[in-house]
């Protein structure tokens, strides 16, 4: 089944600070982490990781986590316990919408080709497609 990423979110992130370096984590997200030398690249580096993570997510058929606001993690005992001494962030990351069929129409030659070459990557039609599809969207015009 394609997953089509719909809406954007903030998503509560802690950044840290230890020996010069800087290091983010999700508590939305256990094990989604990052570290970089300086702020903007942690930043930068923070909402690519975590769109990567969360895309990963839906591709696996896992659920994405409920987002908690930041008061709903401030209610948390081991929110509470990590943030201590952490700056508290928010990040924008796009969470998956649901799948939707569609009919499209193109030339049989290509849409054998794209059957084949699904089928060598171990994908769906539709999985093949989306990615297709997304890899398009993502380059630069």
């Amino acid at each position: 089944m394609a997953t089509e990423m719909a809406d954007m979110a903030y998503v509560v992130m802690l950044v840290h600070q230890e020996e010069g370096r800087f290091g983010a984590s999700f508590p939305d997200f256990p094990g989604a982490t990052t570290v970089a030398g300086d702020l903007d690249t942690l930043y930068r580096k923070a909402a690519e990781m975590l769109s990567f993570h969360v895309a990963g997510m839906a591709e696996d058929g896992e659920e994405i986590p409920h987002l908690r606001s930041l008061e709903a993690l401030r209610g948390d005992p081991g929110f509470c316990e990590h943030s201590a001494d952490a700056m508290v962030a928010l990040v924008q990351v796009e969470l998956p919408g649901r799948a939707v069929r569609v009919n499209i129409s193109m030339e049989e030659g290509l849409l054998r080709r794209i059957d084949r070459a699904a089928e060598a990557t171990g994908e769906s039609r539709s999985s093949f497609l989306a990615q297709a599809a997304k890899a398009r969207l993502s380059a630069p015009a």
